[in-house]
């Protein structure tokens, strides 16, 4: 019998959301519902599992922890890229990993969730609320505002033709974004610089790499609006953090929307949990439950081939 490690299932749901009894007698799963830092922790609790299931990006797999895992065969990953681990540390210590498939739209609604919790202080009134205040705030309308997307791959075409929908206006901008592509997503290319100058909510849809690492930094934010908003839910570093902290703690832009972080989970004392223009989700972008059961489903059919001797999903090369 094999060993199967779910990592990192805060809610305690990963067992109910897909068949794993189907993998019995030949596989015995464990999730895990805290999550693990440092690795000599996750040495200790993971080296006796063949296989391990990890939820996105929440738990790293640098080279060393690799090293470190003797009995690790298949490694799982929800969705079919994860920045987090070493593929080619994987590869060299006979590690399949594979992928799932991962719903497309989750993210792009959470985004304008955070959009309209923003514009009409919708956090901040329902605690009013509930303390026994009534209308607390003046909130904005979208009709008329601009909508600067940072990247209009899958995510932000959606983010931009639902602002559409609202009566918005909506610019792009990307390292290879064209005005045909922009303009299939019914927005309009401009440059980066007027792209953060122009937009009234500036909503982040890039990719996580070498080259939009600190993408958003000191200049982006200088040229937005002070009565701009900004809103990520793309990957925590994209944005440099120490700046946009002190751009809203000095309401140098409106506020902003965010549901990435660098590193997460948040700790409890952050100061970005401190400020009142500034919504925070704990990387909610892609949990719902038709995701989880469509990423834990095909988890198992991994898991299925694997102990058939087959690969499917494959992610690298052993």
């Amino acid at each position: 019998m094999i060993r199967v490690a779910i990592l990192d299932d805060y809610q305690g749901v990963a067992l109910s959301l897909a068949d794993w009894q189907s993998l019995h007698p030949q596989a015995q799963m464990q999730a895990f519902a805290d999550h693990l830092d440092g690795l000599d922790a996750l040495a200790e609790r993971l080296h006796t599992f063949e296989v391990i299931v990890a939820m996105r990006e929440r738990t790293p797999f640098p080279r060393a922890l690799f090293e470190r895992l003797p009995n690790l065969r298949l490694l799982v990953t929800t969705g079919m890229r994860n920045a987090s681990i070493d593929l080619a540390a994987a590869s060299d210590h006979k590690v399949q990993v594979c992928g799932t498939d991962m719903l497309p739209y989750p993210t792009a609604e959470l985004a304008w969730g955070l959009i309209l919790a923003l514009f009409r202080h919708i956090p901040r009134e329902d605690r009013a609320l509930r303390e026994g205040r009534w209308q607390t705030t003046l909130g904005l309308g979208l009709k008329g505002k601009t909508l600067g997307v940072l990247g209009l791959g899958r995510l932000g075409s959606q983010v931009a033709r639902i602002g559409k929908a609202f009566g918005m206006e909506a610019i792009a901008w990307s390292q290879n974004l064209t005005a045909a592509r922009a303009a299939e997503a019914g927005a309009a290319l401009v440059s980066k610089q007027e792209l953060f100058a122009r937009a009234d909510i500036l909503s982040i849809h890039v990719v996580l790499s070498p080259r939009s690492r600190g993408l958003v930094g000191e200049a982006e934010l200088a040229a937005m609006k002070p009565t701009a908003f900004l809103v990520n839910t793309s990957r925590g570093p994209i944005v440099d953090e120490a700046v946009l902290l002190a751009a809203l703690q000095a309401r140098r832009i409106a506020g902003a929307g965010l549901d990435v972080f660098e590193p997460e989970p948040l700790p409890k004392d952050h100061p970005l949990l401190t400020l009142d223009n500034v919504v925070v989700t704990p990387h909610l972008g892609y949990v719902t439950e038709e995701g989880y059961r469509l990423a834990y489903g095909h988890a198992v059919e991994d898991i299925r081939a694997f102990l058939e001797g087959r690969v499917v999903r494959p992610i690298n090369q052993v």
